[in-house]
């Protein structure tokens, strides 16, 4: 029952924001954000934790309104997808600027597919679907939702551009099958992971453990990684930015796979230093620091649920 009703006032929101201008659904996605943050007192401890240890020299009151502007900047992200996907295909070409374009297609033109990268940041959804009308379809590996009526949803949502989500056994063989085609696949990598894929890299001076799958993917079919952000503009605008391919690891490097996962990290960080409001910073990231993190409940289900990476 608890799901049905969930999925219903989804869709009520849903119906609520399609007649709105994306100027006022992000003033309303504010109103959403903002309500959380003063009534979830669990998740904004645990983003307050997290700030405090990215940026130990930030003031309390910066770090205050960093948590404050991330929980309004994720009222967004909930209402404004909601919006952004009930529109035709043009009117979402007319809300996107581009940043980037050329090395997407000089990438595609090397003919082995392209990884893209990115993390909880900005607004990852949109630039999906945009994405989607401007190179073609990719393929998101993606987590199921516990939900299965708004799993359901969102998938649906994910695919109105031609877009493709891939979960569970088997993802690793699709994704290759994609990117020998000359295919464009997509994943986040800020997820805290207990796959046996999983191993440690550098976020923020500390330890976090991710996902190896891109790495893996890249090295196995010389795929370019092309990381890709979306930022917020005025008037419900967005900034669709792709940053130049990340150099892959030498031949002769004793650990490949962390060496390539740790510089696709590193790009996220950058990002995430430049915007820190844009990212999701109530997610357990790091979940093993033993702080109040580990005992809030969490955003995303678990690894095991959904995608495991093949022998």
């Amino acid at each position: 029952m608890r799901y049905r009703l969930e999925h219903w006032l989804v869709r009520l929101i849903a119906g609520m924001m399609r007649p709105l201008s994306p100027a006022m659904v992000r003033a309303i996605g504010t109103v959403i954000g903002l309500t959380f943050y003063y009534g979830d007192r669990q998740h904004r401890r645990v983003a307050r934790r997290n700030l405090m240890a990215a940026f130990p020299r930030k003031s309390e009151a910066e770090r205050r309104m960093i948590a404050r502007d991330m929980f309004a900047h994720f009222g967004h992200v909930l209402v404004e997808l909601l919006k952004f996907s009930s529109l035709s295909h043009a009117r979402m070409l007319e809300l996107v600027e581009w940043e980037g374009e050329d090395r997407v297609q000089h990438a595609f033109a090397r003919g082995r597919g392209v990884l893209f990268c990115t993390g909880h940041f900005g607004f990852w959804e949109q630039h999906a679907l945009a994405h989607g009308l401007r190179f073609g379809p990719m393929a998101v590996l993606a987590r199921a939702l516990d939900n299965p009526f708004l799993n359901t949803l969102l998938e649906q949502t994910r695919c109105i551009t031609g877009n493709s989500v891939i979960y569970r056994q088997g993802a690793m063989r699709r994704a290759m099958r994609l990117l020998a085609s000359g295919q464009g696949v997509g994943m986040l990598i800020d997820q805290h992971m207990h796959s046996p894929d999983a191993i440690d890299v550098e976020f923020f001076e500390r330890p976090a453990s991710t996902t190896s799958e891109l790495a893996r993917l890249a090295l196995r079919t010389g795929a370019p990684v092309v990381p890709l952000f979306a930022l917020p503009l005025p008037g419900g605008r967005y900034r669709m930015i792709y940053e130049h391919p990340v150099e892959p690891p030498s031949d002769d490097s004793p650990d490949a796979v962390r060496e390539f996962t740790q510089r696709c990290t590193d790009v996220l960080e950058m990002y995430v230093r430049r915007h820190p409001e844009l990212w999701l910073w109530m997610h357990r990231r790091w979940r093993d620091t033993g702080t109040a993190a580990e005992q809030a409940p969490g955003m995303f289900p678990t690894a095991s649920q959904d995608v495991e990476a093949d022998a």
